[in-house]
C-alpha cells in the first residue's frame, strides 16, 4: 500500500512541476514584449516569482523525494538498470532547467533580460522533449 501512495504523491509532483515548466517560458515570451517597469512587466514579475517558488519548486523537491523513496521501494538503486539511468538523467536535465529558468526569473526582474521571444519558444520545447523520453523510459523500460 505505501508504494501506490509514494506513486500518487511522485506522479502529482510530476504533474506540478511539468505544468510550470511548460507555462513559465510562455510567460517569458509575453514579458519580452512588455515595456519596462510597465504595469504588464510588473504583474508579470510577479507571476513568474509566485509560479517559481509557490509552485515549480516545492513540485521539484517533492518530485525528487518521492521518486528516490520509489526507487528505493523497487530496489533500483541497487541494480541501477540502464533505464533507469537514463530517465535519471534526462530529470538532472530538467532539474537544471528549473535552476535556469530560476535565474531567468532574476533577470526579468531586474529588468535585464536580453532574449528575444523566440528564444524562449525554443525553450519552451525543451520540457517537453524531455518529459516525453522520461515516459518512454519508465513505461517501455527499454534495453532491459
Amino acid at each position: 500500500m505505501t508504494y501506490e501512495w509514494v506513486k500518487v504523491v511522485h506522479l502529482l509532483a510530476v504533474i506540478s512541476w511539468m505544468a510550470g515548466l511548460l507555462y513559465l517560458p510562455r510567460l517569458m515570451v509575453y514579458h519580452v514584449d512588455a515595456d519596462k517597469g510597465g504595469e504588464l512587466s510588473e504583474t508579470l514579475k510577479t507571476m513568474e516569482r509566485r509560479l517559481l517558488k509557490a509552485i515549480m519548486t516545492p513540485a521539484m523537491i517533492v518530485s525528487w523525494v518521492f521518486g528516490i523513496w520509489l526507487g528505493v521501494l523497487q530496489g533500483l538503486w541497487s541494480e541501477l538498470p540502464f533505464w533507469f539511468v537514463c530517465k535519471l538523467a534526462m530529470v538532472a536535465v530538467m532539474s537544471a532547467m528549473h535552476v535556469w529558468l530560476a535565474g531567468q526569473v532574476r533577470v526579468f526582474a531586474a529588468d535585464a533580460n536580453i532574449r528575444s521571444g523566440k528564444f524562449f519558444r525554443v525553450m519552451n520545447e525543451v520540457p517537453t522533449l524531455l518529459l516525453i523520453g522520461i515516459v518512454c523510459f519508465v513505461v517501455v523500460k527499454p534495453f532491459v
